[in-house]
């Protein structure tokens, strides 16, 4: 099996997910669950339902972060010399060149991937047109609402 790459500050947030998982979550929702088999009758019991999905949920989710967390190549970014070269873990700044609007993005792990906080997948179309090229550079890139053109202003490696 290949080893999926991880950040170490990626690892480190899934591990804490991981723990409070297991330690809080789990607890409530096993109390909820005996809270919910004392009201009776659990063919029409709503909370013991709810709370037999969550469980559901949850330990799926623990699942999937013990296997991911087990099979990574965590790495960390901070000791990768890779210069001004886009490759995994770089954290790049880039300019629209039409509009000028900067944006920063740093490329992480598919798991710990999240647009909000701007760490967007190795996977992604966007991160495979990054890799391989380096600051200054300009490039194309094809989206589903056009194409746009993008300047490299520069490439970070931070732990």
């Amino acid at each position: 099996m290949n080893r999926a790459p991880m950040t170490r500050k990626g690892a480190d947030r899934l591990r804490a997910e991981l723990e409070r998982l297991k330690s809080v979550e789990r607890p409530r929702i096993i109390a909820a669950i005996a809270e919910a088999r004392a009201h009776g009758d659990l063919k029409e019991n709503a909370e013991y339902h709810a709370a037999r999905e969550m469980q559901g949920f949850t330990e799926g989710r623990i699942n999937e972060l013990e296997a991911a967390l087990s099979h990574a190549d965590v790495i960390d970014v901070g000791k990768l010399n890779a210069g001004t070269r886009i490759v995994f873990g770089a954290t790049v700044r880039l300019a629209d060149e039409d509009s000028g609007e900067e944006v920063t993005y740093q490329i992480v792990g598919d798991l710990e991937a999240d647009i909000k906080l701007r760490l967007i997948s190795v996977s992604s179309p966007f991160a495979r047109a990054l890799i391989g090229k380096n600051a200054g550079d300009s490039f194309e890139f094809t989206a589903p609402n056009g194409s746009r053109w993008y300047e490299i202003l520069s490439v970070l490696y931070e732990g």
